[in-house]
């Protein structure tokens, strides 16, 4: 008998605490960073370059951080950046984002390999150990970098147990190792001033270098990434998450500025063996600057140093095949990737297919590709993968805030991340200057993922909780008509509205899409939405009974968590020209005036909306429209046009001084007069009059009309729930048939509505 999949799940067991997973953070940072970097920075910026790109890179990596904080606090989940984009711009734009942090984290882990293979090599080449080895140097790195990433690999096998603990012990280690060189290093400043002339000249090559240098080391701030791939793993995530990615952002970089001052400090000039200025003569040694300045700052200085380089370089290592491996069980999870990605060990719990690929990847990068490109296709997938991070926290905050439990909630948004946002697209561009490859890896990269997407995750991919799916679909032939979608909720709604919308479609000569979401509760498998879908699919025959022999009719029914996101995303893929909804008068949400769903959908749909209020079976002769200025105006007065009689209908635009500047009727058509296709400015009349409240002299008038229609206001959504509008006041008090319209605003509204 076939087994069920559906009905079997495997989870990941929560052990790892607070301490453990910010010191899994820091040690995802604490390595390559420090040993490759530093000197790599001095010679291409400078003694002041390299406590500049350190500062600063601190200070960009935590304006991500804080975006990360409070996605992962709200969705704490494996998967990170993926579970974001998926949440913000749906399955393909998430594929690429997770299958970016597969490989980011798995070349970050290959560069740490690296890291541990050099300095380690070097140690023992300065003993004069290696001399009976029959190959070059370079080789036996490699072949270093292979065991080494072999042996964390198969610890990352044992569980997260065992991951968490092992690499907050060997964090603790290195971090004490690092803090301790940087103390030291400003004890010999303040007994030797004179090493502090090692800083001069403190920017020799400009401050344009410093976008190189900041490029390339960028890799060592990207442990807040591993934090938020431990969402299924953590304890109290919702709290833990935050706090850790914000402290080992911190911490991290108080260490880096720490050491690289202690870096410059140590070697003094005119001693033995040292050529030029200090800085330069570091600078020389590149990716094994650190190494020579520490062993002068220090008694058994490269004794030391190597000790520090086997903590720091190992505990980035563990905490980056963790990181990947979370990627890609989580792309496996939702049959991104073939579905034995999400394969779990019975006996250790732990992923262990994702993990084998992802050895694969660490392992093949750190043999063929040289060091410094290593590092540069690291920090380049990482920064690409920030930029979209940002973008997905500023989207998720303004479309879904009402949904999501977070845990915590970032200060000034959302200039942070807009700052994040341009920071690192600036140093993603300078990395060239330091390695083409790495301009070449990267982009080849995502190209393969969005191919990998199309022809296979797109077909294969399950929907999750946040996600619609399509239970029935019906297409009419494609055409280039006019498109208008009806959202239907029920039976009673669709009677109420199908007269409007026979009018409004014979009148554009359009293309009706007939839609119904099916709302299931958030304790209700998604698997069991089709017992919620009767009532809408009584209202689509009903609808269609009207429509179908009038005009090409498409339908659809979809389940979903949220109605508004969803029905606004069917007007962005259906490239639907007006939204028709019915309203039944009354808000049941606290803080929205019409409804969560109407107010969310006028505020973010791209096109024309129009809502209907017990229009019903009726006749319009007399239709006041109250007009304020701007297109919303303009677009009320075309749908009364349209829906007036034909013989003798009467349109009457109102207008209340208040004591604020009202433009005529003529200046607005002229102002919109591209928006004015079906106004009649013969039948149209106007009325002004003079009244202390707006409010009461709109319904008083309205009571003389067969119907009132008027367009919403064009405040953003925070501010109508902080105050009342006329529109939506009126909306609410008024007993007359009503519609409110709101008119695609184009590029205006969008900006209007962001910022």
């Amino acid at each position: 008998m076939k087994e069920d999949s559906t009905n079997i799940s495997s989870e990941l067991s929560r052990e790892l605490t607070l301490f453990h997973i910010t010191m899994m953070g820091l040690g995802m940072m604490i390595g390559a960073g420090v040993f490759l970097g530093i000197g790599n920075a001095i010679h291409v910026a400078g003694p002041g370059g390299v406590l500049l790109t350190f500062s600063l890179n601190g200070a960009v990596a935590i304006f991500t951080a804080l975006s990360y904080a409070e996605l992962s606090s709200a969705i704490p989940h494996a998967g990170g950046a993926y579970n974001f984009a998926r949440l913000a711009f749906g399955r393909g734009n998430s594929f690429v984002a997770g299958w970016m942090e597969w490989f980011a984290s798995s070349v970050a882990g290959s560069l740490y390999a690296v890291t541990f293979a050099i300095y380690t090599v070097r140690y023992f080449e300065g003993l004069g150990l290696l001399t009976w080895i029959p190959f070059s140097i370079y080789f036996i790195e490699k072949i270093g970098a292979l065991l080494i990433a072999g042996l964390f690999l198969y610890i990352n096998y044992r569980g997260a147990s065992a991951t968490g603990k092992i690499g907050a012990f060997i964090t603790l280690g290195q971090t004490i190792f690092l803090i301790a060189i940087g103390i030291i290093g400003l004890i010999v400043a303040v007994k030797d001033p004179s090493r502090l002339q090692n800083l001069n000249p403190f920017l020799p090559y400009g401050w344009s270098k410093l976008f190189i240098t900041m490029g390339f080391t960028y890799v060592a701030f990207e442990g807040y990434e591993v934090i938020a791939q431990a969402g299924d793993e953590v304890i109290d995530p919702k709290r833990n998450l935050p706090k850790a990615m914000i402290y080992s952002v911190f911490i991290v970089t108080f260490t880096y500025v720490l050491v690289a001052f202690a870096s410059l400090v140590a070697v003094k000039a005119g001693s033995p063996g040292v050529t030029g200025l200090p800085w330069e003569w570091i600078g020389n040694f590149k990716e094994k600057g650190f190494g020579e300045a520490i062993s002068r700052l220090i008694p058994y200085g490269n004794f030391l140093l190597t000790l520090a380089v086997i903590f720091a370089s190992t505990s980035a290592l563990n905490a980056t095949i963790f990181s990947a491996t979370r990627a890609s069980y989580a792309l496996g999870r939702d049959r991104m990737l073939p579905a034995f990605f999400a394969s779990i060990s019975q006996k250790r719990k732990t992923p262990w297919v994702a993990l084998m690929f992802t050895g694969l990847i660490v392992i093949s990068v750190a043999i063929l590709l040289p060091t410094m490109d290593v590092a540069s296709s690291a920090s380049i997938m990482f920064l690409f993968l920030f930029f979209l991070v940002n973008i997905c926290v500023i989207k998720i905050r303004l479309n879904m805030c009402d949904e999501l439990s977070y845990g915590f909630v970032m200060p000034f948004f959302p200039w942070l991340p807009l700052a994040a946002i341009i920071c690192q697209g600036i140093l993603a561009v300078w990395i060239i200057h330091m390695s083409f490859i790495a301009w070449i890896v990267a982009p080849a990269w995502i190209l393969a993922g969005i191919g990998i997407y199309h022809f296979y995750s797109k077909s294969r991919a399950v929907p999750t909780s946040d996600e619609i799916h399509v239970l029935e679909e019906e297409e009419a032939p494609e055409g280039d008509e006019y498109r208008i979608m009806v959202a239907v909720a029920n039976p009673d709604n669709a009677f109420e509205i199908i007269r409007t919308t026979y009018v409004l479609s014979q009148t554009k000569n359009a293309r009706v899409q007939l839609l119904h979401m099916v709302p299931v509760p958030g304790q209700v498998p998604l698997a069991d939405a089709e017992k919620y879908m009767l009532e809408g699919k009584e209202g689509i025959v009903e609808m269609m009974l009207y429509l179908v022999l009038r005009f090409p009719i498409s339908i659809t029914i979809n389940y979903c968590r949220n109605i508004a996101r969803r029905i606004v995303s069917a007007v962005r893929e259906k490239k639907i020209d007006m939204l028709i909804m019915g309203w039944h008068g009354k808000s049941r949400t606290y803080g929205f005036r019409l409804g969560s769903t109407l107010d969310a959908v006028i505020e973010r749909s791209p096109s024309n909306v129009v809502i209907l209020k017990g229009c019903g079976n009726i006749k319009f002769k007399r239709i006041l429209v109250p007009l304020a200025g701007g297109p919303n105006g303009v677009f009320a007065l075309e749908i009364a046009s349209i829906l007036a009689e034909k013989d003798d209908g009467e349109i009457v635009a109102f207008t209340v001084n208040d004591h604020k500047e009202r433009i005529s009727l003529e200046q607005l058509l002229e102002k919109h007069k591209n928006n004015r296709r079906h106004i009649n400015i013969n039948r149209i009349k106007t009325k002004r009059i003079n009244a202390p409240e707006t409010v009461e002299a709109i319904l008083e008038e309205a009571e003389n009309y067969d119907l009132v229609v008027f367009g919403s206001t064009q405040d953003p959504l925070i501010y109508r729930v902080t105050r009342d509008s006329i529109s939506h006041t009126v909306a609410q008090r008024c007993m007359k048939p009503l519609i409110i319209v709101k008119a695609s605003g184009g590029i205006k509204s969008w900006i209007r509505r962001w910022l």
